[in-house]
């Protein structure tokens, strides 16, 4: 039950207003004290951010005082019943007041070794990211996990989760719940039920394009569509999931549906398939978030002067044939041929794939849309790396996205024994592959902001007895603008080249992927920002190293893309990717904003 409003805390004296924020962060009121110099706020999520950077700005013992402030899980304090009534709460939610004795002596043991460690409690908001209550199983790992960070690391962990906790209290205090948050959140965790052997047994996520898993995947969110109000709803050929929300100006009575000339299409969505062992937002946020919107107009009866066309794109991430972006790609009309031909680990071609889920290649042409017909790309994507985290910032708008280029290669050399070739006989496939990973990491950071990975790295039928005879690697090469990203790629490949001869070798590359600068928009980098700004919260603008299916799109339409902060310091492409529903919620009101803006400013200037 609610015990203050906003309006409460932005009329109150100050004793009144700390008062009813009383134990926010516990035992340091000094925070809400110093945050409430800069009332009146506009939105829960502007205090929250102006609290964060109180502390952000206090002393490193202010800091220190403050971790100290709380107590430890199942610790001392909860033993004897003087934990603050805000704590055992939620240390009551999580279980923590009921462990079984193992149980409770390992989270001992871990309290011990941890403050040995770091000289002060283990931080974690036991709530959650839902808000509903991390397992004890997640509290142990996440524990176990964090005792090997660096300190400087683990303090800025502990100081992050403390700004959750109170993120927390503060909706119990106003009584206001993320609900079209925790909507999507639960949508998500749903469709994370589908995975792919072994993955799925192992307990981790893994949909690769065109598997049983994605097949599911692609039925659900065709579903979600239908019952958010999507009053159409198909797959494509390629396997794309559409689903359309039509503006005010169609007429369900009048065959063929509009009573007038037909509006132009906003486009967005992102896509469904992910990498191997992967987090459930990726992509699928992108896919939900506008989904939340349209159920909320569709439950107010509401209607746009433009459709709104949502895409979940099937494939993206390149996990399971070499070429990527293939959803994308058939919507651009850049979708090739020749990559039918292309097999998979298994030896599957392609169009046979296709063909198995039940598409017809010969199709996918017919996904091709005309840019006349729309206003633009939008994407909403977690941000994949840590700087709104490091801002505490839970929306930034994107600049750009970064050019990339992809290689398969390999390195032939001659396999030979391991015991009678001397080394200075040896034509080492792996060593040289080694030598080039070296170089890769030297060459891109001396840049600046650019980026070189090999991610993949296998020596076929080695043995441990065996020099290398042939070493398979990937490149993946990424930079701010197209000529750095080619500068970066001839001087990796020009380094390959001389490796390979003074070894004595032969190497072969294929470029996979080649995706050049996608900078935003003007005019819809500029809507974002105002829906940013229609939240209360200040905007912030920084460029996407990752690739997104905007980039493709940016080739036809204006593109521009809203990144939401994800926890764990930003980490993507792994299980802990993770985002709080009170950030999705802010997203959802954000793409919100952004639809009622450009229906009523639609050729807004940057």
């Amino acid at each position: 039950m609610a015990t203050c409003t906003l309006a409460h805390i932005n009329q109150a004296t100050r004793d009144e207003a700390l008062a009813l924020l009383d134990g926010l962060y516990e035992h340091s009121p000094w925070i809400v004290q110093r945050a409430l110099a800069q009332r009146p706020f506009a939105s829960a999520a502007q205090f929250k951010h102006a609290c964060a950077l109180v502390v952000n700005a206090a002393t490193p013992a202010e800091q220190l005082a403050l971790i100290r402030a709380h107590p430890e899980l199942a610790g001392k304090a909860m033993v004897d019943h003087s934990l603050t009534a805000a704590s055992t709460d939620e240390q009551s939610r999580a279980g923590l007041t009921r462990c079984t004795p193992d149980e409770f002596e390992r989270l001992q043991a871990l309290n011990t070794a941890y403050q040995q460690r770091f000289g002060h409690p283990f931080i974690l908001a036991v709530r959650g990211p839902r808000g509903t209550g991390l397992t004890k199983a997640d509290i142990l790992a996440a524990f176990e996990r964090r005792l090997h960070h660096h300190p400087d690391a683990e303090r800025a962990e502990c100081l992050r989760n403390i700004h959750r906790i109170a993120e927390i209290r503060l909706a119990d205090k106003l009584g206001q719940q993320p609900e079209a948050g925790n909507w999507v959140w639960d949508a998500l965790a749903s469709l994370a039920t589908h995975s792919e052997p072994p993955y799925a047994q192992a307990g981790q996520l893994t949909v690769t394009y065109l598997s049983d898993a994605h097949r599911a995947c692609a039925a659900q969110i065709a579903q979600a569509m239908r019952d958010c109000g999507c009053d159409h709803v198909h797959q494509d050929a390629v396997g794309n999931v559409v689903g359309r929300y039509e503006s005010n100006s169609y007429n369900t009575s009048i065959h063929g549906g509009y009573s007038a000339k037909t509006p132009k299409t906003l486009l967005t969505g992102s896509h469904y398939d992910t990498v191997r062992n992967a987090g459930r937002l990726d992509g699928r946020l992108g896919i939900f978030v506008p989904l939340a919107v349209v159920r909320q107009l569709h439950q107010q009866g509401r209607r746009l002067p433009f459709a709104l066309e949502i895409v979940a794109f099937a494939e993206e991430e390149g996990q399971r044939f070499p070429a990527t972006f293939l959803g994308s790609s058939a919507l651009t009309g850049h979708f090739q041929s020749a990559w039918l031909e292309q097999t998979d680990a298994q030896g599957v071609r392609l169009a046979h794939a296709l063909h198995q889920a039940g598409l017809d290649a010969s199709r996918i042409a017919q996904a091709r849309r005309d840019p006349a017909d729309y206003l633009g790309f939008v994407e909403v994507h977690i941000e994949q790396g840590p700087v709104l985290c490091a801002r505490h910032l839970p929306l930034g708008v994107v600049s750009a996205i970064n050019a990339s280029t992809r290689y398969q290669c390999e390195v032939v050399g001659t396999a030979s024994h391991a015991g009678t070739t001397p080394m200075n006989r040896r034509r080492d496939a792996a060593a040289a592959v080694a030598e080039l990973l070296l170089y890769v990491e030297e060459r891109a950071r001396a840049d600046g902001d650019t980026v070189g990975t090999v991610g993949q790295l296998q020596v076929p039928q080695g043995s441990i007895n065996v020099v290398p005879g042939r070493c398979q690697f990937s490149l993946d090469l990424r930079a701010p603008s197209n000529a750095k990203r080619d500068a970066l790629a001839r001087d990796v490949l020009a380094q390959l080249q001389r490796i390979c001869e003074r070894r004595g070798l032969q190497f072969t590359t294929t470029q996979t992927l080649s995706a050049s600068a996608a900078p935003s928009d003007a005019a819809l980098q500029r809507h974002w920002e105002r829906a940013v700004t229609a939240t209360g919260l200040p905007t912030l603008q920084l460029p996407s190293g990752a690739g997104h299916d905007a980039m493709q799109l940016h080739t036809i339409m204006p593109q521009a893309m809203l990144f939401v902060r994800g926890e764990n310091d930003g980490i993507s492409h792994n299980p802990l990717e993770s985002s709080t529903s009170d950030d999705i919620d802010l997203a959802v009101q954000a793409f919100a904003h952004l639809l009622d803006d450009l229906a009523h400013y639609p050729d807004l200037p940057p």
